[in-house]
């Protein structure tokens, strides 16, 4: 069987934590080039998934001249997703990005631009797609079981949870805080599974209010305050074209003891995400609320492989350039995501709502 050569741009957490190992289990690449700015990282990366002839490097523009490479995954803090992946791009390569696709707007479209240019594909790393329960849920309102989705709630909050590693606090490296790194796959999500890329206006708040606190009982310890740059929270209100609603809640850190979880409400019935998924509506004269027992044969592709998340997104993409399936996540879909992003963002600063021309 026909493999792909495929380079590694970072060698950090995210590499060796979910595409590095999950592209070994697809048994449909070889990796072949590593670079990290950490010479020790990248050295790693080659002796735990490297091919015996594969190459590290210092400099990732020599690995994108590197002819026999088809593909690379760029793992890389958010701004540089746009510059490397637009390099990618132009040198031949499909890419897939990390989440999210870019920290900002315009960069993220130059990326698609360049995708376009360059007869490549590109893909970002929105791993909520291949849970089971959006699998599943996706069929049904594919099957119109739900009926028209008018209103969902997108959410990704935490109490306390800032990473405290790498650059996550940092404006400047990252674009943001949660919004940009947790809000983002939710969001992704709630507008695949609505199939609903056509915003027309955003409101939107962002906080700091609680990054000052010190030795703040947090998931992964205290964070710098000195050092935090980004917001503690973030919301937003979305409309789009076709009169639906999103309201988006994101936080790192915020005084709320009890979550709700991602929802949809149709004109059919509704679904949450609450401990798994959970389906509502009312029948003869009643309603009700009933749970989902997922299982592998939940999704169309692959069905009955136990395959993990992250195992089922590599083998997504994979097949997406061996064999020209449809993707499952595609640049054009993730531009929408960061242009909702960023106008949250916008909408904070000026108190304005900020309206898409489309």
């Amino acid at each position: 069987m026909e493999t792909l050569k495929v380079g590694i741009i970072g060698c950090g957490g995210i590499a060796f934590g979910k595409h590095m190992p999950n592209l070994k289990k697809t048994g449909k690449v070889e990796m072949v080039g590593f670079f990290d700015i950490d010479e020790e990282r990248s050295a790693k990366a080659k002796a735990e998934f490297g091919t015996d002839n594969a190459k590290t490097y210092t400099d990732y523009r020599a690995l994108l001249e590197n002819g026999d490479i088809d593909v690379v995954h760029i793992l890389t803090p958010n701004a540089s997703h746009a510059p490397i992946s637009i390099d990618a791009l132009n040198a031949g390569k499909h890419v897939m990005v990390e989440k999210p696709m870019a920290s900002k707007a315009a960069d993220a479209r130059k990326m698609v631009e360049a995708a376009r240019k360059n007869n490549r594909k590109l893909s970002v790393g929105y791993q909520s797609r291949s849970t089971l329960e959006a699998q599943y849920l996706k069929k049904m309102i594919q099957a119109d079981e739900l009926g028209h989705i008018y209103f969902a709630r997108a959410i990704a909050c935490r109490r306390r949870g800032v990473p405290t590693w790498g650059v996550f606090t940092d404006k400047e490296a990252q674009g943001g805080g949660p919004l940009i790194d947790i809000a983002t796959h939710t969001l992704d999500m709630v507008l695949w599974l609505m199939d609903n890329y056509e915003p027309v206006s955003v409101m939107g708040s962002a906080y700091d209010y609680l990054k000052d606190t010190r030795n703040a009982a947090n998931l992964w310890g205290p964070w710098d305050p000195d050092k935090y740059t980004v917001e503690t929270s973030a919301f937003g209100f979305i409309r789009f074209k076709n009169d639906a609603t999103i309201v988006l809640e994101s936080s790192w850190a915020i005084n709320m003891a009890e979550f709700s979880q991602t929802a949809f409400c149709g004109t059919k019935g509704g679904a949450d995400m609450v401990d798994g998924l959970r389906l509502n509506g009312e029948k003869d004269g009643a309603l009700y609320v009933n749970k989902v027992e997922v299982t592998p044969y939940t999704r169309s592709e692959y069905p009955g492989q136990k395959m993990e998340t992250f195992e089922y997104e590599m083998n997504r993409w994979v097949d997406a350039i061996l064999f020209d399936k449809p993707q499952l996540v595609t640049g054009e879909q993730a531009l929408v995501v960061s242009e909702i992003l960023e106008a949250i963002y916008t909408s904070s600063e000026s108190g304005k709502p900020v309206y898409f021309d489309r």
